[in-house]
């Protein structure tokens, strides 16, 4: 089973620039929580823009660049849709977790949206596909932390597909 984890700003923004734009420890400590001992499904952009492999998940690197050389047992790379066969029919849930392309290619096979929603917009160049009432159910909405460390007004909203 897929599932995506992103944080996404009221305009649809994710980032600008292969980063995050903002810095919501709370979200990173909820990622972390969720992922870990998990696989994660990203694109070569994402693993980068990680700066390093993250404990206690599995990195699976879907990009057409074989020639890309992690050294990591915990990092695999596929060059074709089609060898994440075993990720997305699986029972146990693997993450999808960037980047935009990733995201708008692996939606049709995703069953779970966490959402992290940033109740503002921001500049950016990279959008998440749009989440249709039509094709997914919200099942699940609380508010985020709001204080120095994490200035914005955020929810965290989970949906289960239709």
């Amino acid at each position: 089973m897929l599932s995506t984890i992103v944080a996404i700003a009221n305009n649809n923004v994710i980032g600008k620039d292969n980063k995050l734009i903002w810095h919501l420890p709370e979200d990173l400590k909820r990622f972390k929580q969720i992922t870990t001992g998990k696989n994660i499904i990203m694109g070569r952009k994402t693993f980068e823009s990680l700066g390093r492999v993250l404990p206690n998940r599995k990195h699976i690197i879907l990009c057409n660049d074989m020639e890309m050389n992690i050294d990591n047992e915990n990092v695999e790379i596929l060059d074709d849709i089609s060898k994440l066969d075993k990720y997305i029919n699986s029972e146990e849930e693997n993450f999808v977790i960037g980047g935009a392309t990733i995201y708008k290619l692996l939606m049709p096979y995703v069953s779970k949206l966490y959402i992290t929603k940033i109740n503002q917009d921001f500049e950016g160049d990279v959008y998440f596909p749009e989440i249709k009432d039509t094709e997914w159910k919200e099942i699940s909405k609380e508010k985020g932390l709001k204080n120095e460390e994490n200035p914005y007004d955020y929810e965290y909203i989970t949906y289960i597909r239709k």
